[in-house]
């Protein structure tokens, strides 16, 4: 299969990946699709249908990225940009040509779909204040958005770009590690031990990405392949195995104490519904009791004194 995807679909550029890269894009995919699988099985058979959120939002993460390295061991998703450092290229084979890279756009889009999911998955447990989930998420966006972009300019200019991408990176830690963590700690302290074990993690390994964009997509040092095995290392680790970590964490998860209602719709309604009718009753009750007592109270006294009154 992956000496067929690249015959299938010839490379685009002339520093491309190999057949060495696509079976281990193959592997990746393998990996990513199987934890989709299991982890939907798991939703359905062992958690309750009201407690499935985080679940969904797993497998949500890896059934993406399955697209995206199905994509991307087929040969798939990747344009030619000419490179801005040779590393030792030999010009003769392009014709004194600078030569062009693979960039992966297929990589970004799963970046684009992803990451704010993953967020989420923390943010979520945080109990951080929406306007702040929302500031989060665009601060993630610009940071994959500039990454691609930077890797799309041929140019020294593309570090402007990397630097832009960098900044947002670390305003995205900020509100992870001051907002989140104070927020989580107040709502509960097992969240809090959650939240901060999973906020490490991910922050950590994406602190990674940087790295392997400047060796790969911004500084041509290392080959396609060993691009694609370290963006799939990270990739594995960041998504799958987060997954699994994270889940386990919130097996207990109280989703009253996050005001969380992971259920259906109609079934949410219904149920406020109720609790609305039965307040109103009460009220009405409570409100009938009043006037009944105040309506014995005053003709209590009135009819006392029409008795009393002379014929």
């Amino acid at each position: 299969a992956a000496r067929s995807s690249i015959s299938s679909n010839p490379t685009v550029a002339d520093i491309d990946i190999t057949t060495n890269g696509t079976d281990w894009l193959w592997a990746v995919f393998a990996v990513m699709l199987f934890t989709t699988i299991g982890i939907l099985v798991y939703a359905n058979f062992f958690v309750p249908r009201h407690h499935r959120a985080f679940v969904y939002l797993s497998a949500a993460i890896t059934g993406t990225a399955s697209v995206a390295y199905f994509s991307m061991a087929a040969d798939l998703g990747a344009t030619p940009v000419r490179v801005e450092f040779l590393h030792g290229f030999d010009l003769q084979r392009t014709g004194g040509l600078v030569p062009t890279r693979s960039i992966w756009y297929a990589r970004y889009i799963d970046w684009t779909i992803t990451t704010p999911l993953l967020l989420l998955e923390l943010l979520l447990v945080s109990g951080m204040p929406l306007s702040n989930v929302f500031l989060v998420i665009f601060w993630d966006i610009i940071m994959i958005e500039t990454g691609l972009i930077g890797s799309l300019v041929e140019s020294q200019y593309k570090w402007g770009f990397y630097v832009f991408g960098c900044v947002a990176m670390f305003l995205v830690f900020y509100d992870l590690y001051f907002v989140g963590w104070s927020s989580a700690k107040k709502l509960d302290a097992s969240l809090g031990s959650t939240y901060i074990r999973g906020t490490a993690m991910l922050t950590f390994l994406w602190f990674l990405y940087p790295i392997a964009w400047g060796l790969a997509d911004g500084g041509n040092q290392i080959s396609p392949d060993g691009e694609m095995i370290f963006y799939g290392i990270l990739d594995l680790l960041a998504k799958p195995v987060f997954a699994v970590i994270h889940l386990w964490g919130l097996r207990k998860l109280d989703y009253d104490v996050l005001g969380l209602q992971s259920g259906k719709r109609s079934a949410y309604m219904e149920e406020s519904g109720n609790r609305v009718n039965n307040a109103v009753s009460g009220k009405a009750l409570e409100s009938g009791h009043h006037n009944g007592a105040a309506a014995n109270s005053t003709t209590g006294p009135t009819t006392g004194n029409t008795g009393a009154a002379p014929a």
